[in-house]
């Protein structure tokens, strides 16, 4: 008996200071706050956005579209996260009619027109508007066009439709790509 107690507590002792360490070394990370929440550059996407009290429509379409264990994936990706606040914009009907079963495809569409190949911070993003003269067009995963644009120090991206979201929150780095917080949600 005295030896499960023993072997209990150092399983215990070592538990908590593996928990001690991953904390202290998250600690030491460079976050981004992000809905009130630090995102940790060594986790994923999925595992920083679940944390995000600002983006919980998003993670629940991302769900719905089945697009977690992509988002999970290596990457890089260059993810564009439309808030809570950006997803209100869109009319609710039409948001709750996205989310069914048989509307999949068209989610998958939306959400993956907010993603582009690679991993394309915030600098490299104005440096390409700078060598495009005013204007950076990039594809997104969905295949569509993304054009990258600036208003004085803000970095714009206007979709295919012409309708125009800003990077509230830049280069919020993870494991396997980078989040640009924006303001709108995107139509391919």
């Amino acid at each position: 008996m005295k030896m499960k107690s023993i072997l209990w507590a150092a399983a215990t002792a070592a538990t908590l200071l593996g928990s001690n360490y991953m904390s202290h070394a998250q600690t030491k990370e460079k976050t981004v706050m992000v809905g009130g929440a630090p995102m940790y550059p060594s986790k994923d996407i999925i595992e920083n956005a679940v944390n995000s009290k600002d983006h919980t429509t998003l993670v629940a379409a991302v769900k719905a579209a089945g697009l977690v264990e992509t988002l999970q994936g290596p990457g890089p990706f260059t993810v564009l996260a439309p808030t809570n606040d950006a997803f209100a914009k869109v009319p609710k009907e039409a948001l709750n009619n996205l989310m069914l079963p048989e509307n999949k495809a068209q989610l998958t569409s939306i959400l993956t027109y907010h993603v582009i190949p690679g991993k394309w911070n915030a600098p490299q993003i104005v440096q390409a508007i700078k060598d495009g003269k005013g204007t950076y067009v990039t594809k997104s995963v969905q295949g569509g066009n993304l054009t990258f644009w600036m208003k004085g120090k803000d970095v714009y991206v206007k979709d295919a439709k012409g309708n125009s979201a800003k990077v509230t929150v830049a280069d919020v780095n993870q494991s396997n790509g980078v989040i640009h917080v924006i303001d709108a949600v995107l139509m391919p």
